[in-house]
């Protein structure tokens, strides 16, 4: 069942993929066209929500990050928690090696980041920026090259990224929290025990923890912690275990029916709206600053330092598996895909640096864009080669 389960959260994925660099590729092109002021428009357009007490107005492209992608981060706490209790993290001796790539992947790129970025005219509160994986990016390009490579490599991969997406969370709950409202932070907080406790109600209706969780994001919003982290622990209260025998469970339930929804229209409207630059009155010091090259090569020379060296030490001192069937090839090619940061480091680089600043804003997207764009050409490539030596072997 678990199985069945994983395979169908890759095929979704991959497909959101597709989609997601479509959306990125034509917010690039309508932010250099003549409709170019039409699409910063639209980015920044205010708009208000008024219910009740509850009072914000904030532009369309801040609405996405601090509302739809809290619904992103929840579905991400469903798979952190699935994959702990049913899934690869749950096993030991297949969680060594994709946890430690992982922090590998983790700690290279931030380390090339600071490298460049120490000095005079750096950055350095940017270094979180080129740690994050693009899951769907990534298993999209892995399909595509390599249809026929083991089903190890891609569970591999999966089980990599999620174990970045959860240090990636505990970064922003960390690095990005400015000024507490403790008053908002409690009824948050209230909201969430309420969702805990309502678990032990094996029959409490689905709209309940929309209510509850809706809440919870809107006290979060107000308390100055990152919408992301309400959308995590929300997550971590829905119970596994279902109502009846034979039937599916509150946190599969949700994740089958969300998870298409955040592939397919959330991700890919956030894609639209954070990924357009504009390449007028870019000069060469703004392309080969420390901020954009820093995090150029964190996620293309970082990721696969990380992930690969990190991987094949583990291995080699027997401390982890190579994943089942799989070749020294196959799993560099991967290890470069983890260099598609995309959307995660758009989200996090959106975070380090003032939204004011466009100037910083535009550098951290010129850096997500090449950096990831570098990773998933050359990986493609090393997975194509991989791929054909299988076909003459076979």
């Amino acid at each position: 069942m678990a199985r069945k389960f994983t395979l169908e959260f890759l095929r979704t994925e991959a497909a959101s993929g597709v989609i997601l660099a479509s959306a990125a590729l034509l917010a690039i092109l309508l932010a250099n066209s003549p409709w170019s002021e039409g699409y910063f428009s639209f980015i920044g357009h205010p708009i208000t929500i008024q219910i009740g007490a509850f009072h914000e107005t904030k532009p369309v492209l801040k609405w996405i990050k601090d509302g739809l992608m809290a619904i992103f981060f929840f579905v991400v706490g469903l798979e952190i928690k699935y994959e702990l209790l049913r899934g690869e993290l749950s096993n030991p001796r297949r969680l060594a090696l994709p946890v430690l790539a992982a922090i590998g992947g983790m700690a290279a790129p931030a380390a090339i980041y600071l490298a460049l970025n120490l000095g005079a005219g750096g950055a350095p509160q940017g270094w979180p920026t080129p740690v994050a994986t693009d899951i769907a990016f990534a298993l999209a390009a892995l399909a595509v090259v390599g249809p026929r490579l083991p089903p190890a490599l891609r569970v591999f991969l999966l089980t990599l990224a999620i174990a970045d997406d959860l240090g990636a969370v505990a970064l922003i709950a960390i690095l990005f929290t400015a000024k507490v409202n403790l008053y908002a932070l409690g009824g948050a907080a209230a909201a969430v025990a309420l969702m805990a406790l309502m678990s032990r109600w094996k029959t409490a209706p689905y709209l309940f923890y929309a209510a509850c969780f809706a809440l919870a994001w809107a006290f979060t919003l107000k308390s100055g912690v990152n919408t992301s982290l309400a959308g995590v622990a929300a997550a971590m209260t829905i119970p596994i275990d279902p109502r009846k025998p034979g039937h599916e469970g509150p946190l599969k339930h949700f994740m089958e029916s969300m998870h298409p929804y955040v592939a397919f229209l959330i991700l890919p409207l956030f894609a639209f709206a954070a990924a357009g630059f504009s390449f007028k009155g870019l000069s060469l010091d703004a392309l080969f600053g420390p901020v954009p090259l820093g995090i150029a090569l964190g996620l293309f020379v970082g990721k696969q330092i990380g992930v690969f060296g990190i991987g094949a030490l583990a291995i080699g001192l027997k401390i982890a598996r190579r994943p089942t069937g799989t070749k020294w090839l196959e799993l560099y090619g991967v290890s470069l895909l983890c260099g598609v940061g995309f959307t995660m480091s758009l989200f996090i680089g959106g975070l380090a640096f003032d939204a004011g600043d466009m100037a910083a804003q535009t550098q951290v997207r010129i850096g997500v864009v090449v950096g990831s764009l570098l990773s998933v050409l050359v990986g493609m490539a090393v997975l194509g080669v991989a791929q054909g030596r299988r076909n003459a072997e076979d």
